[in-house]
């Protein structure tokens, strides 16, 4: 399948800015007429197609953005991810904005599909919420041209704008906070590779441990989830060691919730006997019933970011791609004793 023509492509072709290609198309002063039929002409010939916004107003101020989501994430107990979409459809309204969801699912790497929203040209740019498969992710920018930023997740193959939570740092604080209340036999648990997010909370808690001198043992890492499907599995995995920490860092609270559930049918009891803490600050309820100290995403601040970048991508004021990292902070409850 054919890219689809941005319009750096036909400045590119032309010479002259993005900016004045711009002008051209909606119409606007400050281009010439003969400039202006010249930018039109090769604008028809190489198959640029304009948003319908901007065919109505002759200006593009306002944007259709879609949003791609894996439905696995969409799970009774994910609603973390609801949360996510809920807060990018609100900074997205204030910019004067439209979202469009997508759920994404069952793709075949031998034969993946473009996703309709794409296909169908209904958006302007896309927000990708949630890591998805490399092949699908290269087949997406290998087909279309729409500007695209990642949320939640990076991808070092692509050259693309994401915005994540400070997992390092964010999990670095909380195995820093075990140890200032005494513990010193820490467990991990998160299926390293499963996510980005997943492993770098997963090297905070290294550097923390190195940091203290504390042991790295292979059997306090522990899985949580399978790595091909991210469903977390708590009865074929989440499995307690033999030698027990006192604490545990969990990935998310999600995985620190279904934790505690099973400490508890070993006769372990939380905080009393060992301590756990978790990632997100969000937990479907009626998974767990004691409060999980963990690390607060900032949700909103995430969203006007991940917002926030698209729209200089679509304005053609973006630079070169990177990742932006967002800042969260420690929530103390009732899951960890000081021992």
């Amino acid at each position: 399948m054919a890219k689809q023509v941005r319009l750096a492509d036909i400045a590119q072709r032309v010479g002259v800015s993005t900016v004045t290609v711009s002008k051209a198309l909606a119409g606007q002063k400050g281009v010439s007429e003969e400039m202006r039929e010249k930018i039109k002409q090769l604008a028809d010939e190489m198959g640029y197609v304009q948003s319908s916004k901007a065919k109505r107003t002759g200006m593009r101020k306002s944007y259709n953005i879609g949003l791609l989501i894996e439905e696995s994430y969409l799970d009774k107990y994910d609603s973390f991810y609801w949360q996510m979409y809920q807060q990018i459809a609100t900074k997205a309204m204030a910019w004067g904005c439209f979202t469009l969801m997508e759920v994404v699912g069952g793709q075949k790497e031998e034969a993946p599909e473009l996703p309709k929203l794409i296909k169908e040209q209904k958006v302007d740019g896309v927000i990708v919420l949630g890591k998805m498969p490399e092949f699908f992710l290269a087949m997406i920018k290998k087909n279309s041209s729409l500007p695209i930023v990642y949320m939640d997740f990076t991808d070092e193959g692509q050259d693309v704008d994401a915005v994540v939570s400070d997992s390092f740092y964010g999990t670095y604080q909380l195995t820093n906070y075990l140890f200032s209340m005494g513990h010193e036999k820490i467990a991990y648990v998160g299926t390293l590779l499963a996510t980005t997010s997943i492993t770098d909370r997963y090297l905070g808690y290294v550097k923390a441990m190195m940091e203290h001198g504390a042991a790295l043992r292979d059997d306090w890492r522990i899985d949580d989830r399978d790595i091909r499907s991210g469903y977390i599995d708590e009865v074929n995995l989440l499995t307690l060691p033999k030698d027990m920490p006192t604490a545990f860092v969990c990935n998310c609270d999600l995985s620190a919730g279904m934790l505690i559930n099973k400490l508890k049918q070993n006769g372990y009891r939380v905080p009393e006997d060992v301590s756990v803490v978790g990632y997100d600050n969000y937990i479907y309820p009626g998974i767990c019933d004691i409060g999980i100290t963990t690390y607060e995403v900032d949700l909103g601040e995430m969203a006007k970011r991940t917002v926030g970048v698209l729209l200089n991508k679509l304005q053609d004021q973006a630079g070169a791609p990177s990742t932006h990292i967002v800042e969260g902070h420690l929530v103390i409850k009732d899951s960890v004793r000081r021992i």
